[in-house]
């Protein structure tokens, strides 16, 4: 890993317990941009809510908060769920 990918994860890591600070949880912090249900998309690697949290985090000078690393990460915890109901 190069020098600048780890500053940018230690300066993530501050960013990300800012924002524990401010909402009280990171889950609190997704919960601002959209309800609790899960959220049912098949074929997308981005949305209109992984755009919204990307575009906040780079705000709030995070690195490496892509759109679609956003997605990923959404479908990883369970809020997006990208498979067929059935």
């Amino acid at each position: 890993m190069n020098r600048s990918k780890i500053v940018a994860t230690i300066n993530n890591a501050k960013i990300f317990r800012e924002i524990v600070n401010e909402f009280g949880s990171f889950y609190n912090y997704l919960k601002s941009f959209t309800s609790t249900s899960v959220i049912y998309e098949i074929g997308i690697t981005s949305s209109d809510l992984s755009d919204a949290i990307s575009k906040d985090l780079k705000k709030r000078h995070m690195k490496y908060v892509g759109t679609t690393i956003i997605y990923s990460f959404l479908q990883a915890i369970g809020m997006v769920y990208s498979h067929e109901r059935d």
